[in-house]
């Protein structure tokens, strides 16, 4: 089954920081809460990046970059599963990918 899931409707409009000891909204919330659940749940999770205030870079590696160096994914895994849309940052996917090949370094 493929899933999409808005950020900005279902988690916050005001991602927060890296770690959850730091903030509402973290990274490190995002990733453990929602992201996991999907991944595990789902063939293929759409995620729209559109409608929020902006995303901190920590909140961004922290996200998507810990799926690989706290929860064990490949990066084929993720190659395959997810997939990031954005009208209004189209340059997030590409930095949201660096972060996910960094990460397996």
């Amino acid at each position: 089954m493929t899933i999409k899931y808005s950020i900005a409707k279902e988690f916050s409009k005001f991602p927060g920081p890296r770690y959850s000891n730091l903030g509402k909204h973290s990274g490190q919330e995002f990733r453990e809460t929602v992201l996991l659940k999907l991944l595990k749940e789902n063939d293929k999770v759409i995620i729209d990046l559109d409608g929020t205030m902006g995303f901190g870079s920590s909140f961004l590696e922290e996200a998507f970059g810990g799926l690989i160096r706290e929860a064990g994914f490949s990066l084929a895994d993720l190659r395959q599963k997810i997939i990031l849309v954005s009208d209004e940052q189209p340059e997030l996917i590409e930095e949201i990918m660096e972060y996910i090949e960094n990460a397996r370094e």
